[in-house]
């Protein structure tokens, strides 16, 4: 079964999406929803510059970070449909790469799979901070023979032997991004235009600064600053970077990566096309290392994992999901797709971090789910949102405030005996009831309670004092 897009859960969506952007700081925002090849919902929320004021629409080119992997994924699947690599060959056979096992070479296929024993080595960091702005530990990075002296450097940081283990590795994209370059003959970036994007009907959608620059329909990027007091969105500039490229440098809006989506959910044709074999998306889509690093405290969605440039859970309330993430840390994506039903949506942000629980709420809504009963976690950010404020004792004699950072509340207090600000855990994962925990020192924790009678109407219980809301 399959759900109408309706004019109550249209409302409903779009206020969730409204409330956490501004919860959360997110300038602007666009998402598009696709069914059976059809675009059922379109629309840009915020601004896609905030000096401007100017609305973002869902046409509005943004940054769409590690999103791009499927893409390098599929530029290599194709290479590999014309004969000229195989995905086993190791990639010390395009690269000079060293670094491994020797009795166990890494190769296409576990760097693909995030699966080459190697843990993060911080090169997306180094220059994601250099590229945004932001302060950075300076080491070289410019030129190829740079990346591949500092990924050879690093063999006694390798953890495992090739197919073991599964470690979220940004800079073997970069590597597969060159082998694509080498085998053929191409820029990265020529390659996958010419080959994927131009026949995806995807003309906006680039690598280049120059073309990125030349649209007028295009995001500001925006960097988040935070001081206790204060969270502010500062403009800032969109890495470019040829090491970026393959890994997170696509900028594209989300009606152009519907299309992108469409192409999956019709097993390689677009448009009547062919852009790539069947076998090689049901590789793309298939767990080739499972992932325990990440586990849901609130449901069990069976076996999970990477396949080739895009995570994989296995049962996502009945139906395989297909789906990525991606940040720069000033612009945001999110691809997700259920390949059995045909649905599928696309989301876009001009600052590092979306609001993913809405889209969730979309898939489930269109599977003929109720996302309020299947996603406690809608119920949960709208009780967080609740308990945020300032609150003081009797006349006012202490106070204290709750904010919100991220999914976590923190109590910032002056109480005589108290620090600054303390993280606060919910006893229960499904917060059922408003109890959390604050820890105050190494193997202390605070219970601290609030009681709420309404909105309007919230006690807080902390250590020996009763603290009302004042707003």
């Amino acid at each position: 079964m399959v759900n109408e897009f309706t004019s109550d859960f249209k409302r409903e969506f779009e206020s969730t999406v409204n409330k956490m952007m501004a919860s959360s700081g997110v300038p602007g925002m666009s998402v598009s929803v696709i069914k059976n090849d059809n675009i059922i919902y379109s629309r840009g929320f915020g601004s896609k510059n905030l000096q401007e004021n100017t609305p973002a629409t869902s046409d509005t080119l943004f940054g769409i970070g590690s999103c791009t992997k499927s893409f390098t994924a599929l530029a290599v699947m194709k290479l590999f449909e014309k004969g000229l690599l195989d995905l086993s060959d190791p990639i010390s056979k395009y690269l000079p790469i060293e670094i491994g096992k020797e009795d166990k070479p890494i190769s296409i296929h576990h760097l693909l799979t995030m699966s080459s024993g190697i843990p993060n080595l911080g090169m997306a960091e180094i220059l994601l901070f250099r590229e945004t702005g932001v302060k950075e530990k300076f080491i070289p990075m410019s030129s190829m023979d740079d990346l591949f002296q500092y990924i050879n450097e690093a063999n006694d940081e390798v953890v495992d032997e090739a197919g073991e283990r599964f470690f979220y590795l940004n800079s073997g994209y970069t590597l597969l991004g060159e082998i694509v370059a080498r085998v053929s003959g191409k820029s990265f970036a020529e390659y996958v235009e010419q080959e994927i994007l131009k026949p995806l009907d995807m003309k906006r959608s680039t690598f280049t600064e120059e073309k990125f620059t030349e649209d007028e329909e295009r995001m500001t990027p925006y960097r988040m600053e935070f001081t206790r007091d204060e969270r502010k969105a500062v403009p800032a500039k969109n890495p470019f970077h040829y090491f970026i490229q393959a890994p997170g440098g696509l900028l594209s809006s989300t009606n152009e990566l519907t299309n992108y989506l469409r192409m999956y959910m019709n097993n390689g044709i677009f448009a009547d096309q062919k852009i790539v074999d069947k076998s090689s998306l049901e590789k793309m889509q298939s767990i080739h290392c499972e992932s325990q690093q990440y586990q849901d405290t609130l449901r069990e969605h069976g076996k999970r994992g990477y396949g080739y440039g895009w995570m994989v859970i296995e049962d996502f309330f009945g139906e395989r999901k297909i789906a990525h993430g991606g940040s720069t840390f000033v612009s945001s994506a999110q691809l997700a797709f259920i390949p059995a039903l045909k649905i599928g949506i696309a989301a876009a942000a001009n600052t590092g971090h979306l609001p993913v629980l809405p889209l969730d709420a979309v898939l489930l809504y269109l599977m003929g789910r109720n996302p309020k009963k299947d996603l406690p976690e809608l119920e949960i950010e709208k009780k967080l949102q609740m308990l945020t404020g300032k609150y003081e004792t009797y006349r006012g004699v202490n106070q204290v405030e709750i904010k919100k950072r991220g999914s976590l509340l923190y109590v910032e207090t002056k109480l005589p005996g108290m620090g600054d600000s303390y993280p606060l855990l919910p006893v229960d994962d499904r917060m059922e009831n408003f109890q959390f925990y604050a820890y105050t020192g190494v193997g202390t924790k605070l219970m601290v309670e609030f009681v709420v009678e309404s909105p309007q109407k919230t006690d807080l219980y902390l250590e020996r004092n009763r603290f009302h809301k004042t707003f």
